[in-house]
Order: C-alpha cells, then structure tokens, then sequence
C-alpha cells in the first residue's frame, strides 16, 4: 500500500507519551538512551514524569520527535509498505526530515533542540503567543490581520474554517474581538510564548541555516515542505526553505490537497491531532500510532 507519512507538531506532546514503547520495545529503549546521550538530557524523565520541561519548546521539540521517531521505525520494522512522501506540521517537518533520511536521530534531536533554544532567544525581549480562529474564511483572517495595525500574521493553514495567528500576545488578545465581529465561531488563545512561523523570529534564521548546513544529508527521500506545500529532496533545497519555515506560514492543508491523490491512506507517527484536522481535509484514512496497541492496528491496515 503506499502511504504518505504524517508527522505532528508542538502542543501534541503530553506526559506519558512513549512509555508504552519503551516498556515493550528494545528498539525504543536504545533509542532513548541515543536521544539521551545527544543532548545530555534524560528522555525517560522529560516524557513519563510530571515536569515543567515537556512544555518548553527546546525540550518539547526533541521529545516529540522521538516519540514520532520511534513509531515510524517500529513500524517500518514490522511491515513492507511503498513509502510516498513524508510531511510534518511546524516541528514536525524535521520528523519527516528523518524519516526520509535526511538526518540520523541524534543529528535531530541535536537540531530541534537547538531550534527551540533560537526560538526562545528571538522572544527574550518580548511575551509571543499563538490563536486559534474557527469558522472564518481564510481571506477574512488575513485581512483582519493585515488591516489591524498590530503585530499579528496567519501562522498555519490547518483547514477550511480554522487557522491559527501568531504574534505578540498582548496584540493577539486585542485581536480577538475583531475576529469575533466578523463572525468567527470560536477564538481561544494557546498557552504559548513563542509565537512561530511569523516574522518576529528573523533572528533565529540565520543561525538555524548553519546548524541545517551541518547535519543535513545531501539527498534524501521526499519530503513536503511547510512553506512551499511542494516536495523536496536535496540538502540544497533544505538550506532555503527551512529557515524560513520559522517565519512564513505552514501550509498544512494545502500541502495535503497538493499530493492526496498519490497515496491510499496517511499514517500519522506520535500524534492524533492531524488525524483530526485530515477529517476536515480529505476522504483518505488517517491512521495514528501512539503506542503498541495501535500499532499493531495501523500493521493490519496497512498489509
């Protein structure tokens, strides 16, 4: 069956996350110690114990790429299947990145980690966020935005009827009974103090394209790039478009539109929040791994 594989991004993480893995897997285990070694940080601690850790995003971004990391090569242990693309929402872009080859797992934990500590030196000076709007046309929320004067962007496309803003909290907040005159159906503020995907983390981009330059591979399978929602392959590619993943917006949606009819159904490796948003994107059947149990089912779906 050929399948697209799909990769979540921050705010899918939670407590607990991998456990069943680590418990059942010897596979999953080494590559705790191997995320664990890489940037001296215990895994098993981040992931299974209540900590303030899971949700800062230079420790937040590494442990969701190794929970998605060890799902996809327990799977791709356990079945034959005739890989696609891959493609990742935000942070997840750099889990596809590995799925496709383009960085071993240490070289990508050591990157998102790193990504994330840019991420925060961008906000030092200043309190970000981002915010959800339901039920506007794309077009209403860009120009909203655009009209309002404030420090405000569309960060990512996720479906019709729903895309999240990223800015300055404090102008996010004023934002928001704009949005609702306008008819929008729910307008809820993220617990986030980073705003990505949005101009304010131009600082981060340079240094992020050096760190890129020394992990990357040259080639490596295809994977859909949030900015552009077309495939790429080559390091060289990469170099241009990743960095500028943190500034522009992810173009989740369209990049499923783009290349639905090359797959038979998605797998989505350490999450179900895509799953959810696919429902209001495409017929083709999302299928998530979060532990061993659906595991197994996504192997009998998939056969």
């Amino acid at each position: 069956m050929k399948i697209g594989l799909l990769f979540p991004g921050q705010g899918s993480q939670f407590i607990g996350m991998g456990k069943d893995f680590y418990e059942n897997s010897n596979k999953a285990k080494e590559m705790f110690e191997e995320a664990s070694d890489a940037i001296k940080v215990d895994f098993k601690k981040l992931m299974f114990e209540e900590n303030e850790d899971i949700n800062k995003t230079e420790f937040t971004q590494p442990a969701i790429l190794l929970f998605s990391a060890i799902a996809y090569e327990l799977f791709k242990e356990n079945i034959d299947f005739e890989y696609s693309y891959s493609l990742g929402h935000s942070l997840g872009e750099f889990s596809a990145l590995y799925s496709a080859g383009a960085l071993n797992l240490s070289e990508a934990i050591k990157l998102v980690h790193n990504r994330g500590k840019l991420m925060n030196e961008a906000f030092k000076d200043k309190v970000g966020s981002m915010m959800v709007v339901l039920g506007l046309d794309d077009e209403v929320v860009e120009e909203v935005c655009k009209n309002s004067n404030l420090q405000v962007w569309p960060a990512n496309y996720n479906s019709d009827g729903q895309i999240v803003i990223a800015g300055i909290k404090e102008d996010l907040e004023k934002l928001e009974p704009l949005l609702k005159e306008k008819g929008a159906k729910r307008v809820m503020l993220l617990n986030m103090s980073v705003a990505s995907h949005c101009p304010l983390l131009e600082s981060a981009t340079k240094p992020l394209r050096e760190l890129l330059e020394e992990y990357l591979k040259d080639e490596f399978l295809d994977v859909v790039s949030n900015v552009t929602a077309k495939k790429y392959n080559t390091k060289k590619e990469a170099l241009e478009l990743l960095p500028i993943q943190l500034t522009k917006p992810v173009l989740y949606k369209q990049s499923i539109k783009n290349y639905e009819d090359e797959v038979e159904k998605f797998v989505e490796f350490g999450g179900k929040v895509l799953m959810g948003i696919n429902r209001k994107i495409t017929k083709k059947k999302t299928i998530p791994i979060v532990d061993m149990k659906s595991l197994e089912k996504a192997i009998s779906e998939v056969k």
